[in-house]
């Protein structure tokens, strides 16, 4: 059900979607929800959805870490779970293993009996096979796990003849029918056409009337004339409509409780972007296009928040980590926008006088010969181990870290542990502040000039550190081309050609070799920029940059404490 380009390219669900089949007489409604924490916002409305989990298990990995977050939601909502351990086909499967984690993490989260007193299924999602032993040779299809569906979930216990109520927990924009709400029927029935009563967030009651009303059908809608209590249907007709909001019978309009969400831990400014290169790339540079785009995100992602900063053009975007404001900001990029943004940082709160940071679980899996060194790398973060095991030549440990220890923390972990490391934080609460540290600092090789940079100013340069572009690139002074291996700023120019005359040099016709530049992604951007830096965001680049373009302005910045 991935099928958004961005959850293709990162093989990971990051949007909730809609199916239905029909199953001997039986509609079951199925919605797929991401899994990581960071998309929190669409895991917590949609379990207002719903009335039963299935909950999916690797055979090899057994629960991962980000299984947590949806386990306890569920486990919250008090629904009833279905375990399905899947890719019982691989050679190196453990299902009885990956059962038995799936228990402990049961009991972990104090779910309750029936909860715990869980079905259990076995499949192998790439043969198309299902059953109640993990044996693949007596399976046939996935029917045992649609029974299971049949039997064990209940049915929503609905009332046809109760005042009609119907909660919004998705948007989608439909090329023919305009803005479409997605929810479900609570209570009483919906038809094509009907006048209802739309009540706000603040409460407020307008009469709206209903242009198109749609049923979920395989993966896709089909247009219907009535819908009925326990259906989840899409509706037209209210352009205004947020998440949250309910859909209510005219003559007796009763709102239905508003959809909690955990609040945000991370927050970054967005910014018009002010760069020598503004508007080469992208058609919507303006602050207008920006104030417009972040509003029209806050309908769909109830994770995030938006505040003006100190400026008209400038806005404080706050979420639930850094990849939920990544997959953000990578979506503005890929429809046209132009935008600087800053160094991430968390959010912290006060109680009683005291001052509180947010805390994150991190599971951490390494090869057993870095573990060590992932031990001395979250303890300079003030991570505490919770946890260690080993597992045959892998290492799982758990720290409890403050989230600011994690910011900027990946590509140093990676690099430590030569790519082979794996580190997955679940947002685990505010705890009292746990005092200050010393991130691993590095240097920015600055550009110091504007042109095109060639071989011959890069050779200079990859002498002094890693370089971030490679000859032919336009740069403009200010703009960072590299990491300095020194914890200082050094300017370069790299557009410095080579002096031409009548003498031959010494080392005349020698090749300068040029390594390969280290590939600038976005997320690497946002984690490697300082301070005094900003991440500008094109449709077509992803540039570093100081905040003062000049040696003059940084230094009096500087001076000033202005960053």
């Amino acid at each position: 059900m991935d099928s958004n380009e961005l959850e293709k390219e990162r093989g990971i669900t990051i949007f909730s979607k809609n199916a239905s089949v029909n199953y001997k007489g039986v509609k079951i409604n199925i919605v797929d929800t991401p899994g990581h924490a960071d998309f929190g916002g669409e895991v917590e409305r949609i379990m207002r959805m719903v009335d039963g989990v299935i909950l999916l298990i690797d055979a090899k990995e057994g629960p991962m870490p980000q299984t947590k977050f949806v386990l306890r939601k569920a486990i919250q909502a008090g629904h009833r779970i279905i375990v399905v351990v899947n890719k019982i086909d691989r050679n190196d499967a453990r299902p009885e293993w990956a059962l038995d984690q799936t228990y402990n993490l049961f009991f972990e989260l104090g779910a309750n009996e029936q909860q715990i007193d869980f079905p259990v299924i076995y499949a192998s999602a790439v043969q198309g096979k299902a059953g109640l032993t993990p044996d693949l040779s007596v399976m046939e299809n996935v029917t045992p796990l649609f029974d299971t569906v049949v039997n064990y979930i209940q049915p929503p216990q609905v009332n046809l003849t109760a005042p009609l109520q119907m909660l919004t927990v998705n948007l989608v924009n439909d090329n023919y029918k305009g803005k479409l709400a997605i929810g479900r029927l609570y209570s009483g029935t919906l038809k094509k056409g009907m006048w209802v009563a739309h009540i706000a967030r603040d409460r407020s009651i307008r009469k709206v009337q209903l242009s198109s009303l749609l049923l979920f059908s395989g993966l896709g809608r089909i247009d219907a004339e009535e819908a009925q209590a326990g259906d989840i249907v899409a509706i037209g007709g209210i352009p205004d409509v947020s998440i949250g909001e309910t859909i209510a019978d005219l003559e007796n309009p009763i709102a239905l409780p508003s959809i909690k969400i955990d609040e945000p831990t991370i927050k970054m400014t967005f910014a018009v972007n002010t760069s020598p290169f503004m508007g080469q790339d992208g058609d919507k540079t303006t602050s207008r296009n920006l104030n417009e785009r972040l509003q029209k995100e806050m309908e769909t992602d109830v994770a995030l928040a938006v505040s003006q900063a100190d400026s008209a053009d400038r806005w404080t975007v706050a979420g639930r980590g850094e990849l939920h404001l990544s997959i953000f900001i990578e979506k503005m990029r890929r429809e046209g926008f132009e935008l600087e943004v800053s160094k991430p940082q968390v959010i912290f709160k006060e109680e009683n006088g005291k001052k509180l940071e947010p805390m994150e679980l991190l599971t951490v899996e390494v090869p057993s010969d870095y573990a060590g060194t992932a031990i001395e790398l979250l303890g300079k973060r003030l991570g505490v181990m919770k946890d260690m095991k080993v597992d045959g030549v892998t290492t799982i440990m758990e720290f409890s870290v403050p989230t600011r220890g994690l910011i900027g923390i990946r590509n140093e972990f990676l690099t430590l542990t030569r790519g082979m490391g794996i580190m997955n934080p679940l947002f685990a609460g505010y705890e009292e502040y746990k005092g200050e540290f010393r991130s691993s600092e590095h240097g920015s090789i600055v550009a110091s000039e504007t042109g095109l940079s060639n071989s011959y100013g890069l050779t200079t340069a990859q002498g002094r550190g890693q370089l971030f572009i490679g000859p032919g690139v336009p740069v403009y002074a200010g703009m960072v081309v590299g990491e300095n291996a020194k914890a200082e700023d050094m300017k370069v120019n790299v557009c410095k050609t080579k002096q031409l005359n009548n003498f031959r040099s010494k080392n005349e016709g020698v090749e300068e070799k040029l390594e390969v530049p280290k590939e600038l992604t976005l997320e690497y951007a946002l984690s490697y920029i300082g301070d005094d830096e900003l991440v500008e965001v094109t449709p077509k680049n992803v540039r570093v940059r100081k905040t003062y373009l000049t040696e003059l302005a940084r230094k009096q910045a500087k001076d000033n404490k202005g960053y």
